[in-house]
């Protein structure tokens, strides 16, 4: 078996999250090459991959005038900073996997779908859900018909108190002109879901939501704009203190090493100690007062859709839920699948029986790789790359596109209080 090779483009958390797939199978790919602008992450992944000094970039230009060092390329950059690598390794003939959104503007997208199709490389967009074995079960339970024909889908996808305000209040994803919308950047492979179990094109879409609750009207009496200078006694009763989400046990980031080096703490600090945990909340963007950060992204959103032939489709992205995860109701003319994931009821219409479907999968959060999509995703791609088999790819250039525009529609839909017809992509779903 040849290796594939591969440049990891952005060491940051995700970059690590796909790279996991090659540490744990080195004998079908390696990576060769590393480019991060932080000294200290590309030196800690350079480590991990023994990749030599001369193979470490602060930048992915630094590789454009070389020779081709590798078969592929991991973008794992900011939204922002996809469109611009991803074009110049296509112009190179690098095969691509590439973190969603593809960018934050319907035209970055094109320009990316063009440099894929021009330079006839293999695209793989980080629609990880589409990887998951939870989802493609529904898949094959749906294109089997045992439930008929689809008429309506319902997903509901649960962002967690504690992730809505790591993320997008305090986090990278907070405001949109720094990254993109929250329904792109959080929800865009939500919708590709809805799209990939949907056998036919969406035409339709509308969608409301707003930031309701994480605004400066709504602190606390009292309350500091830092969460290690808040008196006590507003601290303790706050469940989204940056002390308590990133200092405590409370959902199992306790005091101990590994814990402190896990996600979401290591994107706080990379000390590993409490010490430089509580020394970054005092200075860093993750100890803000969730009610005084610069975030306008929304906190709960509705999307509607209907698609080719009459069928719809809601999905439902919220923030102030216990946890991550998601829940899908799929109702057919001869039955309905009532799904949480990991776990699949068929009601049978004719005989009124209901039934659990064969199934073992871990969940969908993010801190169990997307339900396990974040693998597969990777080992699809590396098979397809080492194989010259795109069919292997699942969310490649032309469905990611469309999913794509569907995203952006909704968003024109929500600001502007419209429907929106869908301008489908130039190719097949």
């Amino acid at each position: 078996m040849n290796k594939v090779s591969i440049v990891v483009v952005g060491a940051g958390q995700r970059g690590g999250a796909y790279s996991d797939y090659i540490s744990r199978h080195p004998d079908e790919a390696e990576i060769v090459a590393v480019c991060e602008p932080r000294d200290e992450a590309r030196q800690w992944f350079s480590s991990l991959f023994s990749i030599p000094a001369d193979r470490q970039f602060r930048s992915w230009e630094d590789i454009i005038d070389m020779p081709k060092l590798a078969d592929a390329a991991f973008i794992c950059t900011q939204d922002a900073q996809h469109k611009a690598p991803a074009i110049a390794l296509a112009d190179k003939g690098y095969h691509l996997l590439l973190e969603k959104p593809m960018a934050p503007t319907p035209e970055d997208c094109q320009a990316i779908y063009d440099a894929a199709i021009r330079n006839n490389i293999m695209l793989a967009v980080c629609h990880v859900l589409r990887y998951t074995q939870f989802n493609r079960k529904l898949k094959e339970l749906l294109d089997r018909g045992i439930i008929g024909k689809v008429h309506s889908i319902q997903l509901i996808e649960q962002v967690g108190y504690w992730h809505q305000a790591h993320s997008y209040v305090r986090g990278n994803w907070r405001n949109e002109a720094e990254s993109s919308s929250m329904l792109l950047a959080k929800s865009c492979h939500d919708i590709d879901l809805l799209n990939y179990l949907m056998p036919s094109k969406c035409t339709k879409v509308s969608s409301f939501g707003n930031r309701s609750y994480f605004s400066r009207e709504n602190q606390p009496k009292g309350a500091a704009d830092r969460c290690t200078d808040c008196p006590s006694t507003v601290e303790s009763l706050c469940p989204y203190s940056a002390l308590k989400i990133y200092m405590k046990d409370t959902r199992g980031f306790s005091d101990n090493l590994e814990s402190l080096k896990a996600w979401p703490v290591a994107v706080v600090s990379t000390s590993g100690t409490r010490e430089g945990v509580l020394d970054a909340l005092r200075t860093g963007p993750y100890g803000r007062c969730v009610f005084a950060c610069d975030n306008d992204v929304v906190d709960h959103q509705v999307v509607n859709m209907e698609f080719e032939g009459g069928a719809t489709a809601g999905f439902t992205m919220c923030a102030f839920t216990a946890g991550c995860g998601r829940e899908i109701y799929i109702m057919g003319d001869q039955g309905s699948l009532r799904c949480s994931e990991g776990d699949i009821q068929h009601l049978d219409f004719l005989t009124d029986k209901v039934t659990t479907v064969p199934f073992a999968d871990s969940d969908g959060s993010i801190t169990s790789g997307h339900g396990g999509g974040d693998y597969f995703i990777v080992k699809d791609f590396v098979a397809a790359v080492r194989d010259n088999d795109p069919s292997r790819i699942t969310s490649g250039p032309d469905v990611s596109l469309e999913s794509h525009l569907i995203v952006f529609a909704a968003e024109r839909a929500r600001h502007n209080a419209t429907v929106e017809k869908i301008n489908p992509a130039s190719t097949g779903k």
